[in-house]
């Protein structure tokens, strides 16, 4: 729609204000008073429904629900670990991670956006001032030759005042939306720090767990080197055969090979940290401390808690919102869009004049534009927004869906993975029982060595996996935090 250039149109009006009824300007005030309430047309906000089950399929017997004073710890959940060196790097995501700080700066265009989109509720003053010097030439028609004077000085101080009059709602629709933006953009920044966060946890777990790995790799390193030094002193002996020694040598060296290539995988972590926490990897390392605790047993709630609790769900939830308030903007589009105007200042030939009362010019006015054919393109703009909206609905939906597949998917893993656990401790056990009795056979000449290294290999298999069954477990524990918010609320969505 088209706004008048209310700087030319001063020069159009009378340049008397005094002469101006006053009833007229109190008629005019009141005009405008009344057109200041207006209606906001569009649909009010109400949240869409999601399908919540009463409680999580996955959640142990022996598990009882979450109260106040044991849920997860509102923003350091990590600490949940007990693990100091975990809590200090934690700490460091917030202050120098750049993705974090991405985010961050993302959040702030979107407050910014905010306050431009709040502007538009205000009116728009403007002011140019101008200073001129004008030589009318002699054959102009209108030339006044008996003023004895073709050049004169023109000083004007003018101020435009503009207001969109909001009678249905335009700008005000406009102002949800893009505070429903921002505050959906506030929390994916939450979403985002959460996710950092865990993902931290996680690499630092998993390398834990690689520590605990490389230690039980040494020391069965150790151990079979001492049945090595065994088997060549029964070949010196004559007490055994030369295919004893390679098959000692060769579990050995298989034994050293696996235990060196554990640190490829512990360096990828180190360096993963390293970036998470804003440091060039190859100005950081962790010294090694091998896994040994197991998961705390982390309370889920109830299932009804997880859309308060998730930053991603808050996200969506306020997107819908946001595509609510776009329907009231293109509705407001079928009504007038009412702009009052006014513009007043001074305006003289001599600058010592120029803030005189003679000099003063004034101008109140409006207008009402509408369009009288856009060939469809608001009923276009509108079908648009509705199908937006409805495209936001279900995003949110499937938001809630997978956060609730995200619970009880980390919640199976814990469950399962502690049955795991305590059946991978008795296989340990009954791996070691039987390497002690294939060593005792072998000693006594009863069995050949391939028995005792059968036996070795079985019981560093057992071994291995319950180091990784461990890790698992943490970082199934890590993932579960992070499912059910990481201690996070809608609390916490910030004011704009």
């Amino acid at each position: 729609m088209h706004r008048p250039n209310l700087a030319d149109a001063r020069h159009f009006v009378t340049r008397e204000r005094r002469n101006t009824p006053r009833p007229f300007r109190l008629a005019a005030l009141s005009a405008a008073a009344i057109l200041f309430a207006g209606c906001t047309v569009g649909p009010n906000y109400v949240r869409p429904t999601a399908e919540v089950p009463t409680d999580f399929k996955e959640t142990p017997a022996n598990w009882k629900q979450a109260q106040p004073s044991d849920a997860i710890s509102k923003g350091k959940w990590w600490e949940i670990y007990q693990d100091p060196q975990l809590n200090e790097l934690e700490e460091k995501i917030n202050v120098s991670n750049q993705t974090l700080k991405a985010e961050q700066e993302q959040f702030a265009q979107a407050r910014a956006a905010l306050r431009i989109t709040r502007s538009n509720l205000y009116p728009e003053a403007t002011t140019t001032p101008s200073a001129s010097r004008t030589r009318l030439a002699p054959n102009e028609p209108l030339f006044n030759s008996a003023a004895g004077k073709a050049d004169f000085n023109t000083y004007t101080i003018p101020v435009d005042v503009s207001y969109e009059v909001d009678l249905w709602g335009r700008v005000r629709r406009s102002v949800e939306a893009s505070r429903s933006e921002a505050q959906a953009t506030g929390s994916d920044l939450a979403n985002v720090s959460l996710s950092l966060h865990a993902e931290l946890a996680d690499d630092y777990f998993q390398l834990r767990g690689l520590d605990a790995q490389k230690q039980l790799l040494d020391s069965t390193v150790v151990s079979f080197q001492k049945a090595l030094d065994l088997t060549q002193s029964r070949f010196h002996g004559g007490l055994a055969s030369a295919v004893d020694v390679a098959q000692a040598k060769t579990i050995l060296d298989t034994t050293r090979a696996e235990s060196t290539d554990v640190g490829v995988q512990r360096a990828a972590f180190e360096h993963a940290i390293a970036v998470l926490i804003g440091k060039p990897a190859s100005q950081f390392s962790l010294p090694p401390i091998p896994l040994a605790a197991p998961p705390p047993v982390i309370p889920s709630g109830l299932p009804s808690d997880l859309l308060e609790r998730r930053p991603d769900i808050s996200a969506a939830e306020r997107r819908v919102q946001e595509q609510n308030a776009q329907i009231g903007v293109a509705r407001a589009a079928y009504f007038p869009q009412v702009t009052l105007s006014g513009s007043g200042g001074f305006e003289s030939g001599v600058i010592t004049t120029l803030l005189q009362g003679p000099g003063g010019f004034w101008m109140l006015g409006g207008q009402a534009a509408e369009y009288l054919f856009d060939g469809g393109a608001r009923r276009g703009a509108s079908d648009r927004a509705k199908a937006a909206w409805n495209q936001s609905v279900d995003n949110y939906r499937q938001t809630v869906l997978v956060a609730f597949q995200e619970v009880e998917d980390n919640l199976a893993a814990l469950r399962i993975l502690e049955v795991e656990a305590n059946e991978e401790a008795e296989a340990v056990a009954s791996a070691e029982h039987s390497l002690s009795l294939s060593v005792t056979r072998y000693r006594g000449g009863v069995a050949n060595y391939l028995e005792v290294t059968t036996a070795q290999s079985a019981a560093l298999a057992d071994e291995v996996t319950a180091v990784n069954i461990l890790t698992r477990r943490l970082a199934a524990s890590v993932l579960l935090v992070k499912a059910l918010g990481g201690g996070w609320d809608v609390s916490q969505i910030p004011h704009v």
